[in-house]
């Protein structure tokens, strides 16, 4: 029976599994022991919460099955790393707070579920900063969650422990979520793919909120075949997600796996943001900047038609015109709590006034000062009127230059020291991410390994589509697949 899983795909798995060389249930005792290995000891990466204690039997079940009837479902046996702002109603789920170690909600999510009826298996919850408040990867319930390339570094958030989990191979794909980049900063990060969908594709019913006009899951992967197989379980229709009514009409019925095509940049547009790269004034821009514009050489090779530059008109104004954190976040977030049963603080009022979360978190204190109710503040209005605006900008963007997707950096910048976020060095400003491009508009965004620095850090490169085009996003990233070698496993974290 095979020793290592580093670097495992679903594909091999099911292959292997097929031919009896390995289970489900060696499979997760392999990454359990590969978390107690380098995420409790070792590097202590300090990307996993909580194990689920039921893991084990979980696959033992699952090997029953499929020696009885052959596979549940498309991610049969897959071990998944879970982000812990999703419900799991067989482990704790701690939203990052202190406050909440332990907690143990009634129900399962619906992604949950959706992975459950796929065969897969819940491993293990994952870091993340309390709330989802930042692009970092530090809470109060579990510190620091570093960067397997750069023990020193920040992984990336908020779906930090998903982010470093999944690169250095604690588990084989992961779901997190995305409010502002917290799926697209991390996979950029921890040279992986990850993907925001249209707000509306995944079901949030059971995850908790931060403003649910853009909450939304996505999944994070080593490969693109792995993400895709996981999007394709996540998308769909939940009575309990008013706003997933949307995949009723706005997809068909052809799997996304389905539009990996290896030549699916041959004859497309592609517009290059040049306004979302960092200036050379900044440190590091550019040796990010030289990793994407090398990914985007790859595009054309791959037959892409390179519009360089494109613009979308009052691009910073939208940005900063757009954000909803400040009005909407206390709001969402005290509304999800009301309705939990079970819980051990019922706002953020009680989160704040207790000194439940971290205090480096600039954001939260941020959220902690919004409104009770946002309907109430006609700027709010405002700026839910300004997302629709930028979201025309972005579409008249593609229009004007017949455009497929407008590719840029994820992050202007490489992942900082984490050090320096608690003595205040850098600040939320000056860790420049493209990611609310996607997110406030409400437009797909997928990040891709572009490659490393030379100093060996992660950078992500983005596609921007218009609502509602993840297939031509994905048919896109096939085509820059088929000639990037970008995925690095980290040294950190070496096959045991």
């Amino acid at each position: 029976m095979t020793t290592s899983i580093t670097e495992l795909t679903v594909a091999q798995t099911h292959e292997r599994f097929e031919r009896g060389d390995l289970t489900s249930e060696a499979l997760v005792e392999r990454y359990l022991d590969r978390i107690a290995a380098y995420d409790d000891a070792g590097p202590a990466l300090g990307a996993v919460i909580t194990v689920n204690d039921g893991a084990v039997a979980r696959a033992r079940e699952l090997d029953a099955a499929f020696d009885a009837d052959g596979p549940v479902g498309p991610l049969h046996g897959v071990p998944v790393l879970l982000k812990d702002q999703i419900q799991t109603a067989d482990t704790a789920t701690t939203y990052g707070s202190e406050a909440f170690a332990g907690f143990v909600p009634d129900a399962d999510a619906e992604l949950v579920t959706r992975l459950r009826e796929a065969g897969a298996v819940v491993l293990a919850k994952t870091n993340m900063p309390d709330w989802g408040s930042g692009f970092v990867g530090y809470s109060s319930v579990a510190g620091q969650t570093k960067n397997p390339y750069a023990l020193d570094r920040d992984s990336g958030g908020s779906s930090a422990g998903t982010g470093a989990g999944v690169a250095a191979n604690l588990g084989l794909v992961g779901v997190g979520s995305d409010t502002g980049g917290s799926v697209r900063v991390p996979s950029s990060c921890c040279n992986l793919y990850g993907m925001r969908v249209t707000t509306g594709l995944v079901s949030r019913a059971g995850m908790s909120a931060m403003i649910s006009r853009q909450d939304t899951a996505g999944p994070m992967a080593r490969t693109l075949d792995d993400m895709v197989r996981l999007l394709d379980v996540l998308v769909g229709y939940d009575p309990a997600d008013a706003a997933t009514a949307v995949t009723v009409h706005s997809r068909d019925s052809t799997p996304y796996s389905d539009r990996l095509d290896p030549q699916g940049l041959d004859g497309k547009r592609i517009g290059v943001l040049r306004d979302a790269f960092g200036s050379s004034e900044v440190p590091t821009a550019d040796a990010v900047t030289a990793v994407v514009d090398d990914a985007i050489d790859r595009m054309a090779s791959a037959g892409a038609d390179i519009v360089d530059p494109v613009a979308i008109e009052d691009l910073a104004a939208h940005i900063d015109g757009t954000s909803l954190y400040a009005y909407q976040a206390r709001h969402d977030i005290t509304s999800y709590l009301a309705d939990l049963p079970g819980t051990p603080v019922d706002s953020v009022d009680e989160l704040y006034d207790g000194g439940h979360f971290h205090e480096a978190l600039e954001l939260f204190y941020k959220i902690a000062d919004g409104p009770d109710d946002p309907d109430d503040d006609p700027a709010y209005w405002e700026r839910v009127a300004a997302q629709e605006s930028f979201r025309r900008a972005i579409e008249r963007t593609h229009a004007e230059h017949d455009l497929d997707a407008v590719v840029f950096p994820d992050v202007q910048v490489v992942p900082p020291e984490y050090e320096r976020y608690y003595s205040g060095d850098v600040t939320r400003e000056e860790y420049k991410t493209n990611t609310f491009i996607a997110s406030q508009s409400g437009c797909p965004g997928l990040s891709m390994p572009a490659g490393f620095t030379d100093d060996g850090l992660p950078v992500g490169v983005e596609l921007l589509g218009v609502p509602y085009s993840e297939p031509r996003l994905l048919e896109l990233a096939a085509g820059y697949d088929s000639v990037t070698d970008a995925r690095r496993p980290p040294e950190t974290a070496p096959p045991l």
